[in-house]
């Protein structure tokens, strides 16, 4: 192939890529996208690998999360040739990943290629390994960016079934195996050979859909009924002052339907006011909801009377109430990274509350309807380190969102697809309360058991079932997932090593 062809085979993966992912969900598309870029690191030079990796990283995320543009944009009030500007500058550093990938493992290849047998441990085990590690590194450098890592695009195949062991770094590691057995079988000339590595493709997806019939939880007590508010409130609309009273009584009204369900969930800051601003609302929404003997949790922003620092916070409303503050900011939207360097950015980047303050990373689950509640707000959910810290205790998982900062992209179904997830990795039941979608509820092996209707102002309710247990990524967290990513890079040298005696 020329440099020109191997070009374009770069930029046509990377592409397939965003295919893999929801709404699209063609995760084989994803499957044969990664063998293509493993198959031109497997020949490139450091600076070449380099290379096609952030080609392949440009035409990913730039199709992949590129919707960033419509909240610095539309939201941010950003002028559209710096929001355009901003938004490259955001896909290319996240490009950064794959090209530092292709890099780390040419200059590897170069040191293992000492034994006919090196080319097929390099692929097989070292790239699977380096490309894990570093969405592991995505996944926390700079407080962590974890959209689109490999494993969610598995959602609806068997391979998810080890997301209760190893967690989605797991299945991403699994799935760049895959990828990398592909690869074998179609390149090796063989026809023995061909068929081991289609062999162990087989037999590890047949593993992966096995698993998916255990349950790693059990059930606990008596299902509780729970209704999820969907307010449809615009976000250029949601912070205007005239808007304040009629999106009260919107929300209130949608309630004031559902009192008969134990408990009720609005979004994340469905109030839009502060605390001490809304406080005869609350005082009036808490005694129609203890009249009703119903719990209701609320979206809002908490204001420290004493230091004046603010929180993405949700409050709940019953009997024992409690209130969580989001802990995991998102930078230059919830909180701005380097203040002292970058303090004129809060002039071009007009996004309103963007100073909030981090609550603890330890908070207890919220006690509501007699459960204890995992919370995760907004981003929170996108890593699973972080949500099962309040487990096992916890026996349901809440995550609550206002996605309409991405009204009308992809970025909505993706978001839904990462809780999706974190309900498999912990064996609990997930109820998702958004401003304008996707809100839903999911079962404890992954599946959407219902989902409102997207930009419309809806209520949806279920039976839900708490639980009691921990899967094996409750314990271990990413633990598992890094020391088997490490052990195939230990394998693939050793191997190495033995067959150049």
């Amino acid at each position: 192939m020329t440099v020109w062809s191997r070009v374009f085979l770069a930029l046509v993966a990377g592409a397939f890529m965003p295919l893999a992912y929801a709404p699209f969900d063609l995760y084989p598309l994803g499957l044969l996208g990664l063998a293509a870029l493993f198959y031109l690191w497997s020949q490139a030079s450091p600076r070449h690998a380099f290379g096609f990796g952030l080609l392949f990283g440009l035409a990913m995320f730039g199709g992949g999360v590129s919707w960033v543009y419509i909240s610095i944009h539309e939201y941010g009030y950003v002028p559209v040739g710096l929001s355009v500007l901003l938004t490259l500058l955001f896909v290319t550093v996240l490009s950064l990943f794959p090209a530092m990938c292709g890099y780390v493992a040419a200059r590897s290849r170069d040191v293992m290629r000492r034994s006919p047998h090196s080319d097929a441990w390099f692929i097989v085990l070292l790239l699977p390994a380096l490309w894990m590690l570093f969405e592991w590194l995505r996944g926390w450098f700079l407080t962590g960016f974890p959209w689109l890592h490999l494993g969610y695009s598995y959602s609806d195949a068997p391979l998810v079934g080890f997301a209760p062991l190893l967690g989605v770094y797991g299945v991403s590691l699994l799935a760049a195996f895959s990828s990398a057995l592909l690869l074998l079988a179609l390149t090796r000339r063989s026809g023995e050979i061909c068929g081991v590595f289609l062999l162990c493709l087989v037999g590890l997806w047949t593993l992966g859909g096995l698993l998916l019939q255990l349950e790693w939880t059990a059930a606990r007590g008596e299902s509780l009924r729970v209704s999820l508010v969907q307010g449809n409130v615009p976000q250029d609309m949601k912070w205007l002052a005239d808007m304040r009273q009629p999106t009260l009584d919107h929300y209130a009204a949608l309630t004031r339907e559902h009192w008969d369900s134990d408990l009720v969930i609005w979004p994340e800051t469905a109030i839009p006011l502060f605390s001490h601003q809304a406080q005869s609302f609350l005082a009036m929404m808490t005694a129609e909801s203890a009249l009703n003997d119903t719990d209701l949790l609320v979206g809002l922003v908490y204001q420290d009377p004493e230091s004046g620092a603010y929180y993405n916070s949700m409050l709940g409303l019953g009997v024992d109430g409690g209130r969580y503050d989001k802990h995991h900011l998102v930078p230059f939207t919830e909180y701005l990274p380097f203040k002292s360097l970058l303090m004129g950015l809060v002039d071009v980047l007009d996004v309103p509350m963007s100073d909030f303050s981090a609550g603890a990373a330890d908070q207890a689950p919220l006690k509501l309807a007699g459960q204890d509640i995992g919370m995760s707000i907004c981003f929170e959910d996108a890593f699973g380190e972080e949500l099962i810290r309040g487990l096992p205790q916890a026996s349901l998982l809440v995550n609550v969102s206002n996605d309409a900062w991405f009204a009308g992209t992809i970025a909505p179904d993706q978001h839904l697809q990462m809780a999706r997830m974190r309900a498999l990795e912990t064996g609990r039941e997930l109820m998702r309360a958004t401003n304008t979608g996707m809100t839903a509820f999911i079962a404890a092996n992954g599946r959407v058991r219902q989902v409102a209707p997207q930009y419309s102002s809806a209520v949806i309710t279920q039976d839900v079932q708490p639980r009691s247990g921990a899967t094996p990524y409750v314990r271990m967290g990413n633990a598992a997932a890094l020391v088997l990513a490490l052990l195939m890079i230990v394998v693939a040298v050793m191997l190495t090593r033995r067959d150049s005696r």
